[in-house]
């Protein structure tokens, strides 16, 4: 063999184990962290440049039957369906069907006096001020989308259309029932032919309770130490309209880079951070919401049903991408995603190291503490660790010290807290950091 032939194997050889040290990096860490969130089954696909780089599944799809979980395996996707209803909308735009800033009352009939100035734009950029859940939505009853919607009509406005973001999932019903207007055809059917089949994305469709679903996974939730069944939805959701697998969502990943289906016109204003009245911008587009971490742009969706989590994350200037779907009900799916991302792209998230701290002075902080936004953060001593959760249904997480005053949990690696004590030594309060910048500050009033 010659020296030239050599070096070249040396370097492929390399350049296959490093491939394989991350493999097994990302295995290790993806089984970790379904082992202390307790999930059954997990799906991953990690794309770059809109190819897949890695797809693997781990545990189980379905824990009674013992079927494990794959690439293939069909999930619920729950609210990362948004941009596809998103896509719709804009196609119909494209067409000129649909005016971004045509009020919904054109489309839909006695609309109450309080939305005449709610448009379409609204609607998808979560700044109508309808309220988050119709109240006549029962997960129970299979129902139109028509006559949910009419349920949130005796609502109030929560804020004038345009003055504040606040997430609303009647607002998509309520562009599901515009696609249905406009094209004559329910939804899924103009979603089926306009973008999941350009897209071959043949495992995509809506949810259904009756039709069998090939490779379809089971919800679980997790409870006094076993996995129980999920509640089942029988309605149709358009905000949480979806099935898909991960490698159905790495095609899709593919399309977004081109013009295969969305314009880049299109794609940009999907894209683009939403004005408020006020001049100010809020992170959120079109079915996709905007962040930076690490430095890294990136733009993405996850999605919540009973038993079942989702995370689309899209490092855009990277061109890295990465899908998690789980049917377990505990997970945390964005955690997931960026802890997997992190692996590809080092330095993402910050590394935390763990600290011996006496136990009086860990004691020391419990308490209740309240930020200028009314939001009561509860921070308990017990068994030895400090825990902390805002209002009263939240989640207890742990929080770890890294020094005597400064924490971090494991949910959240992005985040830091920090305990302040006044020139006596009294805890005076409780500082909430994302990305090394404060985000909230609370008091201690107990």
């Amino acid at each position: 063999m010659s020296m030239k032939r050599f070096k070249l194997l040396s370097i492929v050889l390399l350049l296959v184990s490093a491939v394989a040290v991350r493999a097994d990096k990302i295995d290790d860490y993806v089984k970790s962290e379904m082992q202390r969130q307790h999930l059954p089954g997990l799906s991953l696909a990690v794309i770059k440049e809109g190819k897949i780089i890695k797809a693997e599944g781990y545990g189980l799809a379905n824990v009674e039957l013992n079927v494990p979980a794959r690439p293939d395996t069909v999930y619920k996707i729950g609210s990362v369906s948004k941009q596809f209803i998103a896509s719709g909308i804009m196609l119909l735009v494209d067409e000129g069907r649909i005016n971004l800033d045509d009020k919904v009352s054109k489309y839909l009939d006695g609309t109450p006096e309080s939305w005449k100035d709610i448009t379409v734009r609204n609607l998808l950029t979560h700044t109508s001020g309808i309220v988050r859940e119709a109240p006549g939505f029962d997960p129970l009853k299979v129902q139109s989308d028509a006559d949910v919607i009419k349920t949130a009509y005796t609502s109030p406005l929560r804020f004038a259309p345009g003055e504040k973001w606040e997430y609303c999932n009647v607002g998509y019903f309520t562009l599901a029932e515009i696609i249905h207007k406009v094209t004559g055809k329910s939804w899924g059917e103009f979603l089926t032919e306009r973008i999941f089949a350009p897209s071959e994305m043949k495992a995509t469709r809506t949810t259904t309770v009756t039709e069998l679903i090939t490779n379809r996974a089971s919800g679980y939730y997790w409870d006094n130490g076993k996995f129980l069944n999920a509640p089942v939805y029988f309605a149709l959701r358009p905000s949480g309209a979806f099935l898909s697998t991960v490698l159905d969502l790495a095609k899709w990943d593919a399309i977004l880079y081109s013009d295969k289906v969305l314009k880049q016109s299109l794609r940009n204003q999907m894209w683009t951070p939403v004005k408020l009245n006020s001049g100010s911008t809020y992170p959120y587009g079109f079915g996709w919401g905007f962040d930076a971490v690490g430095g890294h742009k990136l733009i993405s969706h996850n999605g919540a049903l009973p038993g079942f989590r989702a995370a689309f994350a899209r490092f855009v200037d990277d061109k890295l991408s990465i899908v998690i779907l789980t049917n377990g009900d505990d997970a945390n799916a964005d955690a997931l995603a960026l802890g997997v991302a992190d692996l590809y792209l080092p330095g993402l998230l910050p590394v935390h190291t763990a600290a011996k701290v006496d136990s009086k002075i860990l004691a020391s902080y419990a308490g209740q503490y309240q930020t200028g936004s009314s939001t009561v953060i509860t921070v308990e001593f017990t068994n030895s660790k400090l825990t902390m959760k805002q209002g009263s249904n939240g989640v207890a997480r742990e929080l770890i010290p890294e020094s005597e005053s400064n924490f971090f949990i494991i949910d959240n690696r992005r985040a830091a807290y920090t305990f302040v004590k006044d020139a006596s030594g009294q805890v005076t309060e409780f500082v909430l950091k994302l990305d090394g910048k404060e985000t909230a500050r609370a008091k201690k009033t107990k």
